[in-house]
């Protein structure tokens, strides 16, 4: 037994089954994503759920696997065991064979047994097997196959729930046959499984018949198909193998126990409660270490609250034995020299690992100083209970975590009192919910950011050049708009650019294995923190997955050209225009940009075309474009020019683009200006005193608008019946054709305007005419009061005539000479929604509501009467 080694077990297992018609699989992740799954993947079968349940197809009938698990919180939780147990452990390995609808109960039975007794060598007389209570089949079967005599095979879990596996509260689930070995007195009490002492009569392997789907009101719903699910723990089949009493004596854990040692200056073998501590040092950083790897992250919920609390369970061990520096990573990083032949993935993730373990460790010693003194405080005086608000108090005020709390009471005989606690955390959860609901579900805050870089440091921005990249999922967050699936996901490192220097924020998309995320802008949490804003198209992101990062690659590279074309516009501008032009603000987006300059007056077309000139002379040069890193002092020595409102540090990014432009800059561009293609301005206007904006295209944009403008001008030369060179005559020759008609257009309207004239005066009423001309021109309205206006007595002759046309309304008065027709119109223009003006004989108004002309007219014959 002594030549039993961690490897050679793994082999053997695997060898075994494969050489009897079974197909060897992965191990896959602890973090399950099945709907039906527990928290943490916590036996074999966890990853074969869609098979035992009949969503999926197998890929085989016979599987074999060596999985990873983790067995805390929930049905099956190890934790409270770890350190004092000889063979409790948080994080293990489940030696599995597997049957989908293939062979039952005797085939698990028949293969157990050989491997058992001629592969590991183990003697019969030594074994026991326990079936379920009700499995009359498993125990005949037991007698026929196998020489183990009746009285070693007991039945159990009439009172309880043992011999019957089930995954959780609900799914699959079976009764089992578990194989016991006898260890001898030395372990504990005869009896068998059923009475004697389970460390001396300690199971090794669980064989479940999987046949049932337990429902959530505890139904047994028979399977698809039958199957076969078994069991055997690594590490307790190890220490059967090697001889040793407990799982921490292997070869699994002596390296760490080693390292451990060494990191706290404390032996171990010597003192019971130092080994206590040493070996729960040695388990929670083979946990941790895997959860880590496989994307949990220390939080305060589900799976991230799991992981923080292995990791401060470890670190208040090694506090208590008196160390001050921190260990996590010393331990984690031997479990990853030990376990990374099996798992590659530990060795590829080391560095993030070790920072994981280092910044929560650092965070949590210091409120585990604070913590301990006002708990002492507490326990010292005598008290018979933690109260809950003393409790409440530690986790509120110090950080102090309830779960510690509880643990260093309980080790001094004091029991914390839970309802207490429990009631006070509800209020506080209530007071956030109202918050919360208060501020209109804002997303997150200014702390939330300032953790994740503490925790994580900034985000590596890697996109100056590149599309793609492979980047871990550091936290998913609610994005604050409240709308359905949209949410904010940060990463460790990005090709997407956050907005910034004027450059918008990119488009693209987040894809894990179990979703994918469309991103509708990239933008800065915090400095240096870049947060995906985005919703969720497929599936569901978990903080941890690996996600291949991938940005909008068109608009980017049309970005990247208008960034750079803005670089040149600027110094064009300022060779043009004069020194004193300078930046004063910029918008750098896919279809065009925008520059913002301080200059007194309007750019002449010729200005504009100078500037065009410069531009496109460079672009043609096709210039390297070259980014290099040094000091502000540097920079400024050199002559660069630093663009409006940025915040720089004591190192810059200086951008020469071409010849000519040098500025400092973090944004993205092209390799040479040759790819910025053609630049056109295409607007200049004013926005404030003294400064000016410009429009701008660039590339494909420019001979976008090259392509429609050439449409519109053949369009039109068309209409005109002209060729395009033609056109500007064509044109002149309409607007002198549209100009005559116009005039004679005038005239017929005065002829008929005057023609009118004389039935209107004939309508006067002691000389006052008021009336409507429906569609009248403001100009022959005009003409037509005043020809009313002739035709009556010199002295007393008043004329007011109103046009409603369309959206809008005229009037026109007409007065004999001394009075003022202004003062007439007043009143009727209110009416109307406008007002008047004019001095004199005639005056005019325009109005917005032609509805209330005739309310108008009758108030401008109240006031003639």
């Amino acid at each position: 037994m002594a030549t039993w080694t961690a490897d050679r077990l793994r082999s053997t297992w695997t060898g075994y089954f494969v050489d009897r018609a079974h197909v060897a699989l992965p191990s896959a992740g602890l973090i399950p994503h099945h709907p039906r799954a527990p928290l943490f993947t916590n036996a074999g079968m966890t990853q074969f759920l869609p098979y035992f349940l009949g969503e999926e197809n197998p890929p085989d009938p016979r599987v074999t696997t060596i999985q990873k698990c983790v067995r805390i919180m929930g049905k099956h939780d190890d934790i409270e065991n770890i350190g004092r147990s000889r063979r409790h452990v948080t994080f293990f390995e489940m030696l599995g064979n597997f049957s989908f609808g293939d062979y039952f109960k005797k085939g698990a039975i028949e293969l157990a047994w050989e491997l058992i007794t001629e592969g590991f060598g183990f003697d019969p007389e030594l074994l026991w097997i326990t079936v379920h209570h009700t499995d009359d089949e498993a125990e005949e079967l037991w007698l026929d196959l196998t020489p183990i005599p009746k009285e070693r095979i007991q039945r159990m879990g009439l009172d309880n729930d043992e011999n019957f596996w089930a995954m959780g509260d609900t799914g699959p689930c079976g009764p089992c046959s578990e194989i016991h070995l006898d260890r001898g007195p030395a372990f504990g009490a005869d009896g068998g499984p059923a009475h004697g002492g389970d460390e001396r009569f300690l199971e090794f392997w669980n064989l479940v018949f999987t046949q049932y789907d337990r429902q959530p009101d505890g139904t047994l719903d028979p399977l698809p198909r039958r199957n076969i699910d078994t069991g055997a723990g690594y590490e307790r089949l190890l220490s059967i193998l090697q001889g040793v009493d407990s799982v921490f004596e292997t070869d699994l854990f002596t390296p760490l126990l080693e390292v451990a040692s060494s990191a706290t200056g404390r032996a171990y073998g010597r003192d019971p409660e130092v080994d206590v501590s040493l070996r729960i040092l040695a388990d929670h950083a083979r946990s941790t270490a895997f959860l880590i790897s496989d994307g949990v992250f220390p939080s305060n919920e589900d799976r991230g609250y799991v992981l923080r609390r292995l990791i401060r369970r470890a670190v208040r061990r090694a506090y208590s034995l008196g160390v001050e520096q921190q260990v996590m990573a010393k331990v984690a990083e031997a479990v990853v020299a030990e376990m990374s032949p099996a798992y590659p993935d530990l060795s590829r993730n080391r560095d993030f690992i070790l920072q994981v373990l280092d910044v929560e460790e650092g965070r949590f010693r210091s409120t585990l100083q604070r913590g301990l003194v006002r708990l002492g405080q507490v326990l010292d005086s005598g008290a018979g209970t933690v109260a809950g608000d003393v409790a409440f108090e530690l986790h509120d005020t110090y950080g102090f975590p309830v779960e510690v709390t509880r643990e260093v009471a309980a080790e001094r005989g004091v029991p914390l009192d839970e309802e207490g606690f429990s009631s006070l955390m509800a209020e506080q959860r209530a007071r956030a919910r109202a918050a919360a609901r208060k501020d209109g579900g804002a997303g997150p805050n200014a702390a939330t950011y300032k953790e994740l870089l503490e925790q994580f440091g900034e985000t590596a921005f890697v996109g100056e050049h590149e599309d793609e990249t492979e980047a871990r999922v550091l936290a998913v967050l609610p994005n604050g708009s409240g709308r359905e699936g949209h949410v904010e996901v940060v990463l460790d490192r990005t090709t997407f650019y956050a907005e910034g220097g004027g450059q918008v924020g990119d488009t693209g998309e987040l894809r894990s294995d179990t979703g994918a995320l469309r991103v509708f802008d990239t933008t800065r949490g915090a400095p240096g923190l870049t947060r995906h804003q985005g919703v969720v198209e497929e599936g569901t992101l978990l903080p941890g997955q690996q996600v291949r990062a991938r940005i909008d690659g068109d608009r980017r590279d049309a970005i990247r050209r208008n960034h750079t074309g803005t670089h040149l516009l600027h110094w064009a501008l300022g060779e043009v225009l004069g020194p004193h032009v300078k930046q004063q603000g910029s918008l750098v987006g896919p279809d065009e940009l925008r520059f913002d300059f301080s200059h007194f007056g309007a750019m002449s077309p010729e200005e504009i075309a100078k500037v065009e000139e410069l531009v496109n002379a460079d672009v043609l040069e096709a210039a390297p474009v070259v980014v290099r890193e040094m000091t502000m002092a540097e920079a400024e020595a050199e002559g660069a020019v630093a663009f409006f409102g940025e915040k720089y540090g004591e190192v810059v990014r200086v951008l020469d683009a071409g010849p000519h432009s040098r500025e400092l800059c973090g944004g993205t561009h092209v390799r040479s200006t040759g790819q910025i293609g053609p630049l056109k301005i295409t607007k200049e206007e004013s926005i404030a005193s003294n400064t000016r904006r410009v429009y701008a295209t660039t590339g494909t944009g420019t001979i976008q608008r090259y392509r429609q403008e050439e449409q519109t001008l053949l369009h039109a030369a068309s209409l005109l019946k002209a060729r395009p060179e033609a056109l500007p005559e064509a044109i002149d020759k309409v607007l002198a054709e549209r100009r005559a008609l116009h005039e004679e257009v005038r005239a017929i309207r005065s002829r008929a305007a005057v023609a009118d004239a004389g039935a209107l005066a004939a309508e006067a009423v002691d000389g006052v005419v008021v009336a409507r001309r429906d569609g009248v021109e403001p100009d022959a309205l005009r003409q037509l009061a005043l020809a009313v206006r002739d035709r009556l007595p010199a002295v007393r002759g008043v004329v007011l005539i109103g046009s409603p046309d369309g959206r809008r309304v005229s009037l026109v008065a007409a007065v004999a000479p001394g009075a003022s027709a202004a003062e007439l119109l007043q009143e009727p223009a209110a009416v109307v929604g406008g007002r008047g003006g004019g001095r004199g004989e005639v005056a005019q108004a325009g109005g917005k509501d032609p509805a209330a002309i005739d309310a108008a007219l009758e108030r401008a014959r109240a006031l003639l009467a």
